[in-house]
C-alpha cells in the first residue's frame, strides 16, 4: 500500500495533539484528545479535494491543532480553581480569618527569632536602653581638636573635686593604659585597662551585670568590671566568670561585672574598667573627666557643648569644653514609632479607610459578630505592627552601617503603609459573619448605563452567607460597596458545611 504524500503533516498534527492532552487533567485526558482526533479528521475531511489537501490547508488544519493548546489551558485553570475551591469549602481554616492571623503571626514570630539571632540588633536594642543619664557630660581642653585625646591632668581633677561645685553634682577620673591581664585559663594577654573611680558607672547610671547574689566580695580585692567585647572575646561570654580573681600586672581584681558597649563609646576604648576605691591620680599621666551637670548647669549648654572656665591659683583662667555624653539620636523603638505614624497619616491618601456600607439588607449582624470583626480587624492591625517593626530592624542591623537608622526608618515607613493599606484593602472583602474573603468575581451591568441601572463587581462568600457589591463607577447613589445577606434559598449552591 502506497502511503499518502502527506503523512509527515499527518504525524506532525497529532503529536501537536498528542503535547497538548499533556496539559489536560489526567481524569479528563483520554476523552479530550479522543474528541480532537476526531474533529482533525472532520477538518483534513472538510479540507481534501479529490484526496489531496493543499499546503494552504495544511496551515489552517495546523492552526487547529495549535489551537487545542488553548483549550488545554483553559480546561486545567477551571481544574485547579475548581479544586482549590472545593479544598477552601472542604477545610475550616484555609481562608478562614484564623488563617490569616496564623499567617501573619508565622511571619512575626521568624521576623522576631531572626532579630535575636542578629547581634547587630541585639547590641541596636541594647545602646538604646542603656544610655547615660541626661546631663553626662566629657570634659575636655578647650583647645584640644581630638576628641580622644586625654587632655585633662590628675591635678586639674583634683582640683575640681576639692573645690565647691555649683554646676556639678557628681565627677568621676578614668585613665587608660596597657597592662598584662593573666586570665583563669592560664592565658596572659595585654589588656586596654582604664583605672577609674569607683562611681563611674553610678554617676553616668549605666546598667551592669553584677556579681550574683549570695557570693562573698573580699572589699581587700580590687573590682574588675569587662566590657562586652572582652566578655565575648575572651570568656566566649561565659556568665560563671563574673566573680572569679584574675590578675592585671601584680594585682589580683575580681571581676564583678560586664558592662554595656555604651560606655566603651567613651574615648579610649578600654577592655575592662579598674575601680579603685582609693584613687590616687596625681601620680598618673593625663586622662578624662566625666561630670554629671545640676539643673543650673545644663540650663548652660548651648547644643551639646557647655564651656567650663576654670581659674588656677596663679589667677590665670583656663577654658575647658564640657561634651554631652547622651546621644540624641532615637533608638530603634523610637525611628518605629515615628515611621509608623507618618505612615498612618498618609495612609488616607493611598486608600479609602471606609468599610463599605452592610445597610443594604434588612439583616443586622449581632452585637457578638460586630465584636468579633473589629477584634479581627486590630489584631492583623497589630500583627502588621509587629512585622513593620522585627523586619526593618533585620534589614537595617544585620550588618551595622551609619545608614542603619535610614534604612530602617524608610523600609519601616513603606511597609507600615503597604501593610495598613493591605489591612484595609482585606477587611473589605472578608463575609460579615463567618470573616472569610469572598471569591468569585463577576462583572454585572454596563458602564454606559451607570446612571440607569448598577453595574459593578460582585463576589460571594465562599460559605454563602453575603454577597458584596463592588460599584464600577461610584456615584451619588452608590459611592461604597454594599453587602447583602443571602437567605436559606441559596444553600443548594453552596457546600454542605453552610452553616447561617
Amino acid at each position: 500500500m502506497t502511503p499518502s504524500p502527506d503523512w509527515p503533516f499527518r504525524v506532525l498534527d497529532r503529536g501537536i495533539l498528542r503535547c497538548a492532552s499533556a496539559f489536560v487533567p489526567s481524569t479528563q485526558r483520554p476523552e479530550w484528545h479522543s474528541e480532537w482526533q476526531a474533529e482533525l479528521w472532520h477538518a483534513r475531511q472538510s479540507h481534501a479535494t479529490d484526496g489531496i489537501i493543499s499546503l494552504r490547508a495544511q496551515r489552517h488544519i495546523a492552526a487547529f491543532c495549535f489551537g487545542a493548546f488553548y483549550d488545554a489551558l483553559c480546561l486545567r485553570h477551571y481544574y485547579l480553581q475548581n479544586r482549590a475551591n472545593q479544598q477552601a469549602r472542604s477545610s475550616p481554616l484555609l481562608g478562614s480569618a484564623g488563617y490569616c492571623l496564623l499567617c501573619l503571626a508565622v511571619i512575626v514570630a521568624v521576623s522576631g527569632v531572626v532579630s535575636l539571632r542578629l547581634p547587630g540588633v541585639r547590641s541596636a536594642i541594647h545602646l538604646a536602653g542603656s544610655q547615660p543619664r541626661p546631663g553626662s557630660i566629657l570634659i575636655l581642653d578647650a583647645r584640644a581638636d581630638n576628641l580622644s585625646a586625654a587632655t585633662i591632668s590628675p591635678r586639674q581633677f583634683q582640683a575640681w573635686k576639692s573645690a565647691r561645685q555649683r554646676y556639678f553634682d557628681g565627677l568621676a577620673f578614668y585613665r587608660i593604659q596597657l597592662e598584662s591581664v593573666s586570665t583563669t585559663l592560664g592565658a596572659r594577654t595585654q589588656w586596654r585597662i582604664a583605672r577609674a573611680n569607683a562611681n563611674l558607672f553610678n554617676l553616668l547610671r549605666v546598667p551592669v551585670q553584677q556579681i550574683p547574689s549570695g557570693s562573698e566580695i573580699d572589699p581587700g580585692i580590687a573590682q574588675l568590671i569587662l566590657s562586652d567585647a572582652a566578655f565575648r572575646r575572651e570568656f566566649n561570654a561565659d556568665p560563671h566568670i563574673i566573680g572569679s580573681v584574675i590578675n592585671v600586672g601584680q594585682t589580683s581584681v575580681r571581676i564583678v561585672g560586664v558592662a554595656p558597649d555604651v560606655v566603651f563609646n567613651l574615648p579610649g576604648t578600654a577592655d575592662a574598667w579598674l575601680l579603685e576605691s582609693e584613687f590616687a591620680p596625681i601620680s598618673g599621666g593625663a586622662g578624662y573627666a566625666v561630670a554629671h551637670l545640676t539643673r543650673s548647669g545644663q540650663s548652660q549648654m548651648w547644643g551639646h557643648s557647655v564651656l567650663i572656665t576654670s581659674i588656677n591659683r596663679n589667677g590665670s583662667e583656663h577654658d575647658f569644653r564640657g561634651v554631652s555624653l547622651t546621644n540624641d539620636t532615637p533608638g530603634p523603638w523610637g525611628v518605629f514609632l515615628f515611621a509608623a505614624i507618618v505612615a498612618l497619616l498618609a495612609l488616607p491618601i493611598m486608600t479609602s479607610i471606609s468599610l463599605g456600607s452592610y445597610s443594604l439588607s434588612s439583616h443586622k449582624p449581632s452585637w457578638s459578630r460586630r465584636a468579633n470583626r473589629f477584634a479581627f480587624l486590630l489584631a492583623k492591625i497589630a500583627l502588621i505592627l509587629l512585622i513593620a517593626y522585627f523586619v526593618p530592624l533585620d534589614l537595617a542591623y544585620a550588618r551595622i552601617t551609619p545608614f542603619s537608622t535610614y534604612i530602617q526608618l524608610f523600609s519601616c515607613f513603606f511597609l507600615c503603609l503597604l501593610g495598613m493599606r493591605w489591612v484595609m484593602s482585606d477587611h473589605r472583602q472578608r463575609c460579615p459573619v463567618c470573616l472569610r474573603r469572598v471569591a468569585h468575581p463577576a462583572r454585572v451591568g454596563l458602564l454606559s448605563r451607570t446612571f440607569l441601572a448598577w453595574n459593578g463587581t460582585e463576589l460571594v462568600c465562599p460559605m454563602g452567607h453575603t454577597l458584596l457589591h463592588v460599584p464600577g463607577l461610584p456615584t451619588s447613589w452608590f459611592n461604597t460597596q454594599r453587602w447583602m445577606y443571602l437567605d436559606d434559598s441559596w444553600n443548594f449552591l453552596f457546600a454542605p458545611t453552610h452553616s447561617a
